[in-house]
């Protein structure tokens, strides 16, 4: 049984759990420590939304929709361990990692603790954390699974379709 996709969704959880808890404890709200120039900064906020700080003190649904997701997410990985799927688990393991961080910041204290800050130009990128940056790269192995399989499916289609089409030509009429 291929459980080391579990183990890197402790992985990310863990990482994003300490850096949390780091930024938290040693900054205050708003405070900011300079990693290159003003394009990198860590910067100790709080977000009471999803994504890019949309659907602001929406506690509930937050925890509601995550408990769904990570179901939905550990019943896939299990149903689908031994398929050999490397991209699409790595992505899941990744996903359930950030998600399960993310989670248990809401529900424990009903915002997220973000703290990574890019700036470009006079453009601020959204401030994220850990399991943000874990979810979208999850995200980003789960569509490269996609366009792998996509490709995949084709050729066996086109495959199908030439083997069909000469066995229609062998027959006798």
């Amino acid at each position: 049984m291929r459980l080391y996709y579990y183990w890197i969704a402790v992985a990310a959880f863990v990482l994003d759990f300490i850096t949390k808890k780091i930024i938290a404890a040693q900054l205050d709200i708003g405070e900011q420590i300079s990693v290159i120039g003003n394009f990198f900064l860590i910067t100790s906020h709080r977000n009471r939304g999803a994504a890019f700080g949309i659907l602001q003190e929406q506690r509930v649904f937050f925890i509601i929709i995550t408990v769904l997701i990570v179901s939905a997410i550990v019943w896939y990985i299990h149903a689908s361990r031994n398929t050999g799927k490397s991209w699409l688990l790595t992505g899941l393991g990744l996903v359930l990692g950030g998600a399960v961080g993310n989670f248990l910041d809401r529900a424990i204290a009903g915002e997220v603790v973000d703290f990574l800050m890019f700036n470009f130009g006079s453009y601020t990128f959204p401030i994220f954390n850990v399991a943000d940056s874990a979810i979208c790269v999850g995200v980003a192995c789960i569509l490269i699974d996609t366009l792998l399989n996509s490709k995949d499916d084709s050729k066996k289609i086109s495959n199908r379709e030439d083997k069909d089409h000469n066995e229609h030509e062998q027959q006798p009429v």
